[in-house]
């Protein structure tokens, strides 16, 4: 798994480990209680490569987790981060994944407009890192749309390799958590303002990494083997609430 130290990633570790599994964190610092920590910077391609060949597999699941969260004037890195580092590891961990593995994508309820907002995923998706500080510039690129932008292109990516992994023998998803309560959780409430007060009164409370952990756990074991290609939102009702308010339902 990337990330492991905190929030998500950390509680995710734990109940791995609780079930009896050994863990492999790469990560930018290192987590308690796994058993392979990796050094790794997702902002850094070189970094990358060489966390790459370390590891040899195979490997039952790879879980995509680690990510930054909108923060002025970070615009570009929160994209180095959550789009190209992540989509790099991927690629660079297929062949070291067992028959059967599952792979689970940490994306965001913030995602949730991939559709309206296709063309300029499809853009994001066609560049290089190279190509990212002209990108940000063209498309007036903030910290906060950066973040969405991301969650957008990994919803996307999920849906769109799907068949690509199961040719593999390989099965992916990805899970969209919202107002989950980790030490990150003020950086989104400064990011996306009230609204984020407003729905977590609507649901009751924030949700946990727990949870969270609960669920991406499931998709990564084989009792979840018909799951494939599916973004699943985690997210006290949020979702439902905001349908049902934009179709007066």
């Amino acid at each position: 798994m990337t990330g492991g130290a905190s929030g998500i990633g950390a509680a995710l570790a734990a109940k791995m480990k609780a079930q009896g599994h050994a863990v492999t964190s790469f990560d930018i610092a290192e987590p308690e209680g796994v058993d392979e920590w990796i050094e790794t910077d997702l902002s850094d391609p070189v970094s990358i490569e060489r966390a790459l060949r370390v590891v040899e597999g195979p490997f039952d699941a790879l879980i995509n987790n680690a990510g930054l969260p909108p923060r002025e004037g970070q615009a570009e890195l929160v994209l180095r981060v959550n789009w190209f580092g992540f989509q790099q590891f991927l690629d660079g961990m297929l062949d070291k994944l067992g028959e059967g593995a599952a792979i689970v994508n940490t994306a965001s309820r913030a995602g949730a407009m991939w559709r309206d907002n296709l063309k300029e995923v499809q853009a994001l998706r066609a560049i290089g890192i190279d190509g990212l500080a002209d990108f940000v510039t063209e498309y007036a690129i903030d910290a906060t749309r950066a973040y969405n932008l991301s969650k957008e292109a990994v919803i996307v990516m999920t849906l769109a390799r799907a068949e690509e992994m199961i040719k593999r023998g390989l099965r992916m998803n990805s899970v969209s958590p919202a107002a989950v309560s980790t030490g990150i959780l003020d950086d989104f409430v400064k990011a996306f303002g009230p609204r984020v007060a407003a729905n977590i009164a609507r649901a009751g409370r924030a949700g946990t990494a727990e949870e969270v952990a609960n669920l991406v756990t499931f998709l990564a074991s084989p009792e979840s083997g018909w799951i494939k290609g599916q973004n699943i939102a985690i997210d006290g009702g949020m979702s439902a609430m905001a349908i049902s308010d934009t179709l007066e339902l």
